[in-house]
């Protein structure tokens, strides 16, 4: 995708600014989860990956457990998160195509990085290459099965955004996965917090009756809603010993 497309305002208008380090807020708490995810399924002190990092308010809560790197393609919005986070190593790199050599990352995490690109399945034969053998991939993208989906339609979050260009359904996405030599640990949910979902109940209400499992799931940091119970499907998966991933160019 053109750089210039995920610009200031793309931030601006999509949470990442609002935001920005407001402790507590569901953005925060969303990147919370995501850094509990790592520490349970990797190892410890290792060398991390952020792809798409934005504002790198996520590589700020991984910052304590990991040598963390980030990448993303908008020059502006690293500028900011290595303003506020010297000690992290930013630089500008497309998800297709990483500056990092192969077998060199103990954890790569693609937060709703995926169903931007044109080419994914490159994106994820990437991840695959730079991780060391039994490294962990935590991947997670819009969930077209999702079981409330058809009471949004149009509306589905998956469709507000037009530089999703890549939404495939959880099994496309394993299918992808599995061919780049991963194996699955955990598929799962993040919960329906896209209220409101039907019309007759207040949207507070809503957000307690259809968020709670979501909410005490992030805030345990112990993944266990089913795969169709949420906005968006989570994958974690470790790569094979023995694995040798193609590069996007072979």
């Amino acid at each position: 995708m053109p750089e210039s497309r995920f610009n200031r305002d793309y931030f601006s208008t999509n949470t990442y600014e609002k935001v920005s380090f407001q402790k507590y807020s569901q953005y925060w708490f969303s990147n919370r989860f995501y850094a509990m995810l790592a520490r349970r399924y990797a190892e410890k002190g290792g060398c991390a990956l952020e792809i798409g990092c934005g504002l790198g308010h996520l590589a700020d809560q991984l910052g304590d457990d990991f040598r963390v790197n980030g990448v993303d393609i908008n020059p502006w919005a690293l500028q900011q998160a290595q303003r506020s986070m010297p000690e992290v190593h930013f630089g500008v790199g497309s998800a297709e195509s990483l500056p990092f050599q192969s077998n060199s990352l103990d954890l790569v995490i693609s937060k709703h990085v995926v169903e931007h690109l044109q080419h994914p399945d490159m994106a994820i034969l990437e991840a695959c290459r730079v991780l060391k053998p039994n490294g962990i991939l935590i991947l997670s993208t819009p969930n077209l099965d999702s079981l409330l989906k058809p009471l949004k339609g149009k509306k589905w979050i998956g469709y507000q955004d037009p530089t999703h260009i890549s939404l495939k359904g959880p099994s496309a996405w394993l299918d992808l996965l599995e061919q780049a030599g991963m194996e699955m640990i955990r598929i799962f949910s993040d919960g329906f917090w896209d209220v409101p979902y039907v019309p007759v109940l207040p949207a507070v209400m809503q957000k307690f009756l259809f968020g709670a499992p979501g909410g005490i799931q992030a805030l345990l940091g112990i993944p266990f809603l089913p795969p169709r119970w949420g906005e968006s499907v989570i994958f974690i998966a470790r790569k094979l010993r023995g694995i040798t991933c193609k590069t996007p160019q072979s």
